[in-house]
C-alpha cells in the first residue's frame, strides 16, 4: 500500500481543494453580506427585517416596498452585473494577452464601448434617444473593435506587456477624443452624460438591465467553458501548438467575450474602470493561475466588490453622493501604479 503521510505529498491536492472550497464559500458569504447591506443602507431606512419580508412575500409598508423594488434593487443589480462581468473581462484579458496590467479599461475596451455608444446615440434617427435594448450590442460592437486593434497592435509590434500597455493608452486617447467630439457636436446627445463618462448606477431601472444581464450571464458561461483551453495556453504558444491548440482562435473567441461582457456593463454602468485590473489580480494571488477557479471567482467577488464600493460612494458624503467610477479610479489608480513599480516596470518576460 503506498504511503502518503511520511511526505505529504499526499495530502497536498486535498489541501488545495480545501482552499479553494474555502474560498468558494468566503466569496458568496460575502456577496450575500455586502448585498444586504446595500439594499439596507441609504438616506431612508431599511431594515434586515423589512429586507426578509419582502423577499419570503410577507406585507411590508408600501414605501418600503418602492425603495426596495425601484432604488435599492437595481442599483444592486447592476453593480452585481457589472462587477462580476467586468472581473471575468479582465481575468480573459490578462489570461489571453498574459499581461497582468491589462483590463478593459487599460486597453481601451471600455472606451471603445463608450464611444459606440454615445455615436448611436447622437443619431438623428433615434432623437437622442435609442432603444435601450440596443445599447448593449452597440457597447459589444465597440469594444469589440477596440479590443480586436489592441490584439492586431500588439501582434504586428510584437507582443509583449509594454506593447500591449501602450496600445492600450493609444485607443484609449483616440476614443476618448471621439467622446469629447460627439458631445461637443451634439451637447444634448446623452442625458447624464457626464455621469456615464465617470461611471456609476445612479437611475438605473430594471427593465433597462434584464438583456445587459442576459447577455453577461451567457458571456460568463462560455468564459468558464474556454477556461481550460487558457490554462494550456498559458504553457506558451508551442506547447499550446503541440498540444493541438489553434491558439489564435482561442485568443480571438475569448477578446470576443471579453468585449461582449465589457460592453454589458457600460452600456448601463458608463465607463467604470479598474475593476477588471483589481479584482483578477488578486484573486490569483489567493487562488493561483487554475482559470476554472479563477473565472467563477472573479465573477462573484467582482460582484461583491462593486457592490460595496457603490454603498460606500453613495453613503459616505451623504447627503451627496459620489459616483462609484470616481472611488474606482482613486483606489484602481494607485493599485495601477503599485503593480508597475512592483514587477519593476513593463519588464517582458
Amino acid at each position: 500500500m503506498r504511503k502518503t503521510s511520511s511526505n505529504g505529498a499526499g495530502s497536498a491536492p486535498s489541501h488545495a481543494r480545501r482552499r479553494v472550497v474555502r474560498l468558494f464559500a468566503g466569496s458568496v458569504a460575502a456577496l450575500v453580506v455586502v448585498a444586504v447591506v446595500s439594499f439596507c443602507m441609504g438616506p431612508s431606512s431599511v431594515s434586515i427585517g423589512d429586507i426578509a419580508a419582502f423577499a419570503t412575500g410577507a406585507p411590508v409598508d408600501a414605501t418600503v416596498t418602492n425603495i426596495i423594488v425601484n432604488i435599492r434593487m437595481p442599483r444592486v443589480v447592476a453593480g452585481l452585473v457589472a462587477g462580476a462581468a467586468l472581473s471575468v473581462a479582465g481575468a480573459l484579458i490578462q489570461a489571453v494577452l498574459d499581461n497582468p496590467l491589462a483590463s478593459p479599461s487599460v486597453i481601451g475596451i471600455n472606451s471603445g464601448a463608450g464611444l459606440a455608444v454615445l455615436a448611436v446615440s447622437a443619431c438623428p434617427l433615434f432623437y437622442n434617444d435609442p432603444p435601450r435594448e440596443l445599447l448593449p450590442i452597440v457597447a459589444f460592437a465597440g469594444a469589440l473593435i477596440a479590443a480586436a486593434l489592441v490584439f492586431a497592435i500588439s501582434a504586428r509590434a510584437g507582443v509583449s506587456r509594454l506593447t500591449v500597455v501602450l496600445s492600450g493608452v493609444a485607443i484609449n486617447a483616440v476614443a476618448g477624443a471621439g467622446m469629447n467630439t460627439v458631445l461637443l457636436v451634439a451637447p444634448n446627445v446623452y442625458v447624464g452624460s457626464s455621469a456615464y463618462l465617470v461611471g456609476g448606477f445612479s437611475g438605473v431601472l430594471m427593465r433597462n438591465l434584464m438583456l445587459p444581464a442576459l447577455l453577461a450571464v451567457c458571456g460568463m458561461v462560455v468564459a468558464f467553458c474556454l477556461a481550460n483551453r487558457l490554462n494550456v495556453l498559458s504553457l506558451g504558444r508551442e506547447a499550446a501548438h503541440g498540444l493541438g491548440m489553434r491558439t489564435v482562435a482561442v485568443r480571438l473567441a475569448a477578446l470576443a467575450v471579453a468585449a461582449l461582457l465589457a460592453g454589458c456593463a457600460v452600456s448601463f454602468g458608463g465607463l467604470i474602470g479598474f475593476v477588471g485590473l483589481m479584482v483578477p489580480h488578486a484573486v490569483r494571488r489567493l487562488a493561483g493561475h487554475d482559470n476554472r477557479v479563477v473565472i467563477p471567482l472573479c465573477a462573484m467577488c467582482g460582484a461583491a466588490f462593486t457592490v460595496l464600493c457603490d454603498t460606500v460612494a453613495r453613503t459616505a458624503f451623504a447627503p451627496y453622493e459620489l459616483p462609484v467610477g470616481i472611488l474606482l479610479s482613486l483606489v484602481g489608480g494607485p493599485f495601477f501604479i503599485y503593480l508597475i513599480m512592483a514587477r519593476k516596470g513593463f519588464r517582458d518576460e
